[in-house]
């Protein structure tokens, strides 16, 4: 189905895309902990309103 120059392309591809990835996530990390600092509590008032509005939907139901 694929040729074996296909299939080491294929793989060298994947490792070498993984290790940049990789490495772009540890250089960026202690920026990333900056700039996000207050995203839990976002969260955690999301899921709290979306919590409201499903238990609200089953309290008014009719």
């Amino acid at each position: 189905m694929f040729t074996t120059g296909q299939l080491i392309f294929a793989i060298a591809f994947v490792l070498v895309f993984v290790a940049v990835i990789i490495r772009m996530y540890r250089k960026d990390r202690n920026w990333q902990r900056e700039q996000y600092k207050g995203v839990v509590w976002v969260l955690i008032f999301f899921i709290g309103f979306v919590s409201l509005l499903v238990f609200l939907k089953y309290i008014l139901r009719p």
